[in-house]
């Protein structure tokens, strides 16, 4: 049996993406900046920070109109190679 294919999205289009990473080590600058490199100068409006309930991890979620898979995945990259990300979702 196969797996069915994913569905396909459609550019441009709004696309959240969450980082994860240990609290206190400026991740929002850091993944604002590799954001804004990429696409563009981002609202605060939409960037959400939540801390996780012992306090040691924050996610960052910012919302980039995505404009292509290149975009993405070069995203991803450059976010994992900061060696302060934990986990891009």
């Amino acid at each position: 049996m196969t797996e069915p294919d994913a569905p396909k999205i459609e550019f441009p289009c709004d696309y959240p993406i969450k980082v994860i990473g240990e609290n206190g080590v400026e991740l929002r600058e850091q993944v604002v900046a590799i954001m804004q490199r990429h696409a563009g100068e981002i609202d605060e409006t939409r960037i959400t920070e939540r801390v996780s309930r012992e306090g040691r991890f924050v996610s960052v979620t910012v919302t980039i109109v995505a404009t292509g898979e290149p975009q993405l995945k070069n995203i991803h990259a450059d976010l994992k190679a900061t060696g302060v990300v934990k986990m891009v979702l």
